[in-house]
């Protein structure tokens, strides 16, 4: 383990043993992951999260009892804050789960036939608060809310302009505005910092005020938010 901090704590839920087995050991080789528990479906996935308080928790979508969306869902909402990240994890490359995980509240979305290595860096990028979408689901995302709202599966209106998310955007200064557009499109802390001329240590400090004035849990949201209320427009994306 690395320093003093203490291991990472993981909580597996799928209902297939050998899945859970083979995550276990893959995980359990790493010396700052502990894994705290194994539910067999999303029932008992949210009363372990409640009981073992992990840091992430591994969550595969098709389980009997309570699905893994909804179990997202009730994790996310009983942990408003200091929660864990839901790392999704399954088989299925599908456009639905994709967004109804998102939508539930994920930190990130992982397909199985990754490599034990993606798992680990999934496990430690979610665990620190950040969140988790290959490359090729963020284009995904970014396509579907800036084409014509009928595309976006699920997306909720902007509530207009005096509506919510309206006021939370106008409490943004003009560089945390600049900071937003560019997660909207995708843009790493680095890419920010050399796009804007900016210290990435200065980057991460926007991106946390941005996150923590809309009311947002992650970078993915802020994508989604972006769209949704007009910050970034169709075909702006590739700007």
């Amino acid at each position: 383990m690395t320093g003093e901090s203490p291991p990472i704590r993981v909580l597996l839920a799928d209902d297939q043993h050998l899945v859970r087995a083979g995550l276990r050991i893959i995980l359990e080789t790493e010396d700052d992951i502990e894994v705290v528990g194994e539910a067999t479906d999303g029932r008992q996935a949210v009363e372990l999260t409640a009981a073992h308080r992990p840091d992430v928790v591994l969550m595969d979508v098709e389980m009997p009892h309570l699905d893994g969306l909804e179990a997202t869902r009730r994790i996310v909402a009983a942990h408003a804050t200091g929660g864990p990240g839901v790392l999704i994890l399954t088989t299925f490359d599908r456009d639905d789960y994709l967004f109804a995980a998102l939508q539930a509240g994920a930190s990130g979305f992982l397909l199985k036939n990754g490599t034990p290595e993606d798992l680990i860096d999934a496990v430690r990028i979610v665990a620190r608060g950040d969140a988790l979408l290959a490359p090729q689901i963020t284009r995904r995302v970014i396509a579907a809310f800036a084409g014509p709202a009928s595309t976006a599966p699920g997306r909720p209106g902007t509530g207009g302009p005096n509506g919510p998310g309206q006021r939370r955007l106008a409490e943004l200064t003009e560089r945390e505005r600049e900071v937003l557009v560019q997660l909207a499109r995708g843009a790493s802390n680095a890419e920010i910092a050399r796009r804007l001329m900016l210290g990435e240590a200065t980057v991460k400090t926007h991106v946390s005020r941005v996150l923590m004035k809309l009311g947002l849990r992650d970078r993915t949201q802020a994508v989604i938010f972006a769209y949704e209320h007009g910050v970034v427009t169709p075909g702006s994306a590739a700007n």
